[in-house]
Order: structure tokens, then C-alpha cells, then sequence
């Protein structure tokens, strides 16, 4: 909703203000041809550019970008309540006391009751993946924060390509304007010596072109790409939060200090208070 909100700003004031202030007319911005030539190359591009998963990743990328960041404090809360339960499992009865839930999550006691964090595909993964291997006795419990960081550096580079290609098409964009431009100019050439009122139009017709190009690319897709940026950032964090937590329980930390040290990690708007946090621990209702 903010992304639009956004939209309406650019529009508003640099189309409101040439028009009102300016006195602009608006239809003298309408030159199919020039959309057709400058949209379609960026689109082109971004096609040659990018890998047809990279090419997903940008629509799911953008449609995310216009329902915000996807994590708030009570994402933040469910992930601590859930953390602790699992970890004084672990604690009283053995970490193969959590073989279930890691394995069958859908129908765990535990994650069932947490229905945001149960949803969220990729940090149940991680979370379930960052376990097994210790549950499994597969690796010593100070092997596992240099696992999750391979794992992490991964996915934060992943996420870093379609925001790389959204950004080298807004870099482009002025470009592809210049070139709308130059045929433009080269349709307006073929005018001269005809009616003066025609050459104007086409010349105009050619400077819409340029507009378009820079328009689209300061207003909308480079703002884009850093919003994606920023969501992409906040996944991460999600993320990073959950391997603090599971490192500190898992190399001897108690599991409310296992908590206390991945909850003050978070950002300072999304993250729980201490007394908050004491509190959401109490209320936990045993599984």
C-alpha cells in the first residue's frame, strides 16, 4: 500500500505540476509509439539479461514489493514462543525429543499454533534444516553456525540477482529514452520544409521519448529495485534470527537466553521488549 501511495506522489506532482503550474497539456504526452519502443526494449533487455528463474523471481519480487515487508513484531513474537518450546524440549528430553516436529511440521503441536510462521515456506525450511543435522548427530554443535552461514551467504546472494537485473534495467531506461528520441528525430527530418506546425509535434513526439525514458527510470523502477532490496533484507534478518537462536541453544545456551540473544538482533521496530518478551514466554501454553 505505502509502494502506492508512492506512485501517486510521483504522478501527482510532476504530471499535477507541469500541468497546473506549468500549464502542460497531457495529451501532448500521448505518443504510443514512444511507450512501445522504450517499454518493450527494457522488457526485451531484462529478458536477454536475466534466467528465466531470475525472470520469476523479479514478478514475485514486484508483487511483494506492493504488499510491503512481509515480517512485523508479532512475526517476531511467534518465531520467539516457538523457539523456546522447541528448545526446552530439547533440553528436557534430548534434541531427538524434536525429531517430529522437524520432520512433520504441518502436523507438529508445536508449529500448528503458530500459523505465520508455519506459512512462511522458507524460514520453516531453514529452521527444520538447521536442526536435523544436530537431532541426527550428524554434526558436532560448533560445526553448525559455519554451516548456516554458507547457507545464509547463498540465499542472500540469490536474493541480490533480480534486484541487480531491476536496477540495470532502470540504468538502461534513459538510454532506450535517447534512442525513442533519435528516431524520433529522424521521423522529424524527413518533415522539414513541410508544415511548421506537423515538425513541432514530431520534435515534441522525440522529447516525449527522452521524458518517458528518465521518468520511468528515477520514478519507478530504480525506487523499485531498492523497495525489493529492502524486503529482500528483511527475509534475511528473519532469517538470521532464527540461526542465532539455534547456534546459542545448541552450543550450551539456556533456551531463554538463546532468545534473548537472537531477539537482540532485530531490528529495533520489529523487535520485542525484554519485559514483552518475558511475558510472551509465560503465556505459552504447553503443546
Amino acid at each position: 500500500m505505502v509502494i502506492a501511495i508512492g506512485v501517486i506522489v510521483v504522478l501527482a506532482t510532476v504530471l499535477g505540476g507541469w500541468v497546473f503550474l506549468g500549464h502542460g497539456n497531457i495529451g501532448n504526452l500521448m505518443h504510443p509509439g514512444e511507450y512501445v519502443i522504450i517499454l518493450g526494449a527494457a522488457f526485451g533487455s531484462m529478458i536477454i539479461m536475466a534466467p528465466k528463474t531470475v525472470l520469476f523471481e523479479i514478478a514475485k519480487g514486484t508483487v511483494e514489493a506492493l504488499k510491503g515487508i512481509p515480517y512485523s513484531k508479532k512475526s517476531y513474537e511467534e518465531l520467539f514462543q516457538a523457539l523456546y518450546e522447541l528448545f526446552m524440549i530439547g533440553r528436557k528430553n534430548g534434541m531427538i525429543a524434536l525429531e517430529d516436529h522437524v520432520n512433520e511440521p504441518a502436523s507438529s503441536s508445536i508449529f500448528s499454533k503458530y500459523s505465520s510462521l508455519l506459512s512462511n515456506k522458507t524460514a520453516m525450511a531453514f529452521l527444520c534444516e538447521a536442526l536435523s543435522p544436530i537431532i541426527d548427530g550428524r554434526i558436532k554443535a560448533e560445526e553448525l553456525k559455519p554451516l548456516l552461514k554458507v547457507q545464509l551467504d547463498k540465499m542472500d546472494e540469490q536474493g541480490h540477482e533480480p534486484i541487480n537485473i531491476v536496477l540495470k534495467v532502470g540504468d538502461a531506461l534513459p538510454g532506450f529514452g535517447i534512442v525513442a528520441a533519435v528516431l524520433g528525430i529522424v521521423n522529424t527530418m524527413q518533415a522539414i520544409g513541410g508544415d511548421p506546425k506537423l515538425v513541432g509535434e514530431k520534435v515534441g513526439s522525440a522529447l516525449v521519448g527522452t521524458f518517458i525514458g528518465i521518468f520511468m527510470a528515477y520514478g519507478f523502477v530504480t525506487p523499485l529495485a531498492v523497495n525489493m532490496g529492502f524486503i529482500h533484507q528483511s527475509k534475511i534478518d528473519f532469517l538470521k534470527c532464527i540461526s542465532s537462536a539455534v547456534v546459542s541453544f545448541t552450543t550450551g545456551s539456556a533456551p531463554a537466553m538463546a532468545i534473548e540473544i537472537a531477539r537482540r538482533g532485530v531490528n529495533s521496530d520489529l523487535r520485542p521488549g525484554a519485559g514483552e518478551l518475558e511475558e510472551l514466554i509465560k503465556s505459552i501454553k504447553p503443546a
